[in-house]
């Protein structure tokens, strides 16, 4: 390179799919960008082949890598979470100087963003870590970025990272800063928690159609396709119609009968769900789809119970177009529950951690490029401009409305499901959430009185101001000695 020549205004390390088409993508939005491999061969591979004659550099070693870097340098680290990104982190760490930036864009866990952020800025540097969703073709065409970390960082990638990220009608990019160290990597995991349930929450749909109404996938595409066309349009809606349309060259089956049930994952999910579980959040929907996804991967013990564990032999007798509709609105229900669980476990981290997280504006990411992309972010969006405070999504008068319209049908579709013995754990979770959160009153007095009983655990009393605590001597010999108290 010679002295006149530009230098880049990014550099990204990873050359897998994601990697060449955010590397693509910047380039399409008039960013220069350096791109290096640990496998060098995939440099030369892409500079021959994607990235011929495009303003992209590449590079075969990293400190060649930062040499071509505008300051302060920018280095974009697209590679598998854990170890390697660490490994990445210490190599770049002695090639920068004070208020260059490295990127962790992979689907890192928030504690070690909070742990790496603190790493970075005491050697002087700034770190992010961001939320990239939206697969290959959200990386090409404009995904959701959700970046936190180092706040001064902030202004010196705002441009890229908000040009190339999905727009949505109003072209507002699915892109704005969400707070220090770990938040930015918190609220992909929420948002791929969600994702679980939104999938399962399909499929139990697409169970009860297949197995109760004893629809074929085509028929089932078709029902799919035009409930895209209401409140229930979303990708994963749009995906579906597609997928059960889809037959298999080879056998000329559907191509959903000729795939394994045995159902795979990455760790977010269960990520989402232990943080629930640590923060004490209730987020039942989403750990089901969890455990879902476990149930269907001990398909060899499944086949072996299916030949020996009985079930009803039901038929169903019903109207098959009136079912359809309640389904469409159990959907949509569970739906709701589900994300207002995810919103729950946002608002209870943004105070353990202390980030200011503006939930109006996650709500707009999420809107665009991300596998959520859902018509009805746009009234959460709207809820949270309404009421910053909200506590709850199900407390805003449009998800109370929608929950009161659909609440029958939701009731009666679970029913039939348990009737038929069809298992619907995030539809009948989500229910149970919202029975749970409309009680004023729960059956949790016994279980203090149990736990009190057995362990002197002791026990808040209605009659009594909060805060204060009391044991019984329940059987006549215990002693006065009681447990500390705790809460999740």
């Amino acid at each position: 390179m010679n002295s006149t020549e530009k230098k880049c205004d990014i550099g990204l390390i990873g050359l897998a799919v994601m990697g060449e088409n955010l590397v693509l993508n910047m380039e399409s939005h008039d960013f220069k960008v350096a791109v290096f491999n640990r496998t060098t061969s995939k440099v030369d591979a892409f500079m021959d082949g994607r990235a011929k004659g495009k303003n992209i550099v590449g590079c075969h070693s990293i400190e060649e890598l930062v040499s071509k870097l505008e300051r302060p340098r920018k280095v974009f680290l697209l590679v598998k979470a854990g170890a390697a990104v660490d490994a990445f982190i210490e190599s770049i760490i002695p090639l920068l100087e004070p208020g260059d930036i490295i990127i962790d864009g992979g689907n890192s866990h928030f504690p070690d963003t909070i742990r790496r952020t603190a790493h970075v800025e005491s050697k002087g540097l700034l770190y992010i870590g961001t939320g990239v969703s939206g697969g290959e073709e959200g990386a090409l065409k404009g995904p959701s970025i959700m970046p936190g970390g180092s706040a001064a960082a902030w202004p010196h990638v705002k441009e890229i990272f908000q040009s190339i990220a999905a727009k949505v009608d109003d072209g507002a990019p699915c892109c704005e800063w969400l707070g220090n160290d770990g938040a930015g990597h918190f609220v992909k995991m929420v948002h791929n928690g969600i994702e679980y349930g939104d999938m399962q929450m399909i499929c139990e749909a697409y169970a009860l159609m297949r197995n109760v109404l004893g629809l074929q996938p085509a028929e089932i595409s078709t029902v799919f396709g035009e409930w895209n066309k209401g409140e229930l349009d979303s990708y994963l809606i749009e995906i579906t119609r597609d997928i059960l349309a889809k037959t298999d060259d080879e056998t000329g089956k559907p191509m959903v009968d000729v795939i394994m049930d045995k159902a795979g994952q990455k760790g977010t999910g269960r990520w989402t769900s232990l943080a629930a579980l640590d923060l004490g959040v209730p987020a039942q929907t989403i750990v089901e789809a969890v455990f879902a996804r476990a149930l269907s991967a001990i398909k060899d013990e499944r086949l072996i119970a299916s030949k020996q564990l009985a079930g009803p032999e039901v038929m169903f007798s019903g109207d098959k177009t009136a079912f359809l509709e309640q389904l469409r609105q159990a959907l949509f229900a569970s739906k709701i529950c589900s994300y207002a669980q995810g919103y729950q476990l946002m608002r209870a981290a943004a105070e353990e951690y202390q980030w200011d997280l503006n939930y109006g504006e996650i709500a707009l990411m999420w809107r665009g490029g991300c596998i959520i992309r859902a018509q009805f972010l746009g009234n959460i969006k709207e809820a949270y401009d309404d009421n910053p405070g909200l506590q709850n999504l199900l407390l805003d008068h449009y998800f109370k409305d929608a929950i009161e319209t659909s609440q029958s049908a939701w009731r009666k579709v679970i029913a039939t499901a348990v009737k038929h013995g069809v298992p619907v754990p995030t539809f009948s979770s989500a229910l149970a959430y919202y029975d749970g959160y409309r009680s004023a009153v729960l059956p949790a007095s016994l279980l203090q009185a149990q736990r009190d009983y057995f362990g002197a655990h002791t026990y808040e009393r209605l009659d009594k101001p909060a805060g204060e605590y009391f044991h019984t001597n329940w059987t006549g010999t215990g002693g006065d000695t009681v447990s500390t108290t705790y809460n999740v």
